[in-house]
């Protein structure tokens, strides 16, 4: 919790070392310097559950969704199963995010069936590093699933430095194209237009009622000045607070970055953890208090 505010981080990344590119490993140390990875990973490179947890404790996080990828080109293949230790671990404080990638899976919906069984709470797509437009046809049979079953898809939308990367797949354009042809899909875009797609991505938020934006690495104080051009304080009720960590000085100091903004505290409230909360289905986390050490369950508004 932060300041007594539930903690929902919705964009971690905690993959086994071996399976990441180099530039992944800078990219890490780079922007997140006060990461202890060090200390979170044994000498093979492999997360360990009980100081991960820790951590995340120590940082405020009641509940953080693990992202896995399968980006052969970019960041490397990032298998959904390497998670499953963490998950084991503490099934309350960790869920997990689903990946597709419609060049090395299919059928999609089979795959995306089995991540769901092993627990996902979302799909998450990644074009830029996948090299794979987000409204090719190709995919139409899992949005379709998805939309169908309630179920978030969370689209990169935002330009990557990372090898390999396509930015153009990243334009909310081709995004808006699946809320249009698809309008009772929940629809996160993760890095909110990063580069130079702010407007476009704050535009398609406040026309869609089931589009959100997803801050995942945006420094926090900037945010206003991303969305300079909209009313942000109505934007910022449409935000989902998620890190993208380890690239990041920490969730703590994130999360209270953004509660230092001008922003009234229902929206805050939004931001950390009722967005999300909705979105993907966490009506039933339970939330501990920082007075009492007790559990208290929060009830969906």
């Amino acid at each position: 919790m932060l300041d007594g505010t539930p903690l929902i981080d919705a964009h971690v990344h905690a993959a086994r070392m071996p399976t990441l590119k180099l530039e992944w490993r800078e990219w890490a140390q780079n922007f997140g310097r006060n990461v202890p990875l060090d200390t979170l990973y044994d000498e093979e490179g492999t997360m360990i559950p009980a100081r991960f947890d820790e951590y995340m404790a120590g940082e405020g996080v009641d509940v953080a969704i693990l992202f896995c990828e399968y980006s052969p080109k970019s960041t490397g293949i990032q298998p959904v199963e390497d998670l499953l230790p963490i998950l084991e671990h503490n099934p309350d404080r960790f869920r997990l995010m689903a990946n597709l990638n419609p060049h090395l899976h299919y059928p999609l919906v089979e795959e995306l069936k089995r991540q769901i069984g092993l627990g996902a709470v979302g799909l998450k797509l990644h074009p830029v590093h996948g090299s794979f437009a987000p409204n090719d046809r190709m995919l139409y049979p899992a949005y379709a699933f998805c939309e169908a079953n309630d179920f978030p898809v969370v689209f990169h939308c935002g330009t990557s430095v990372f090898p390999g990367a396509t930015n153009r797949y990243a334009d909310p354009a081709l995004i808006e194209d699946v809320a249009r042809d698809f309008p009772d899909l929940s629809v996160v875009l993760a890095h909110g237009g990063r580069g130079w797609w702010y407007d476009a991505a704050a535009f398609i938020t406040l026309m869609r009622p089931n589009v959100f934006i997803e801050v995942s690495g945006l420094p926090p104080k900037k945010l206003p000045d991303y969305y300079k051009n909209y009313n942000f304080e109505r934007l910022a009720r449409k935000m989902i607070f998620g890190t993208d960590w380890p690239g990041v000085p920490g969730p703590k100091l994130n999360a209270q970055a953004i509660a230092d903004l001008d922003i009234e505290h229902e929206t805050l409230e939004k931001i950390l953890y009722k967005n999300a909360r909705q979105i993907y289905k966490l009506e039933n986390v339970r939330f501990e208090t920082p007075a009492t050490g007790k559990d208290v369950q929060t009830k969906a508004t």
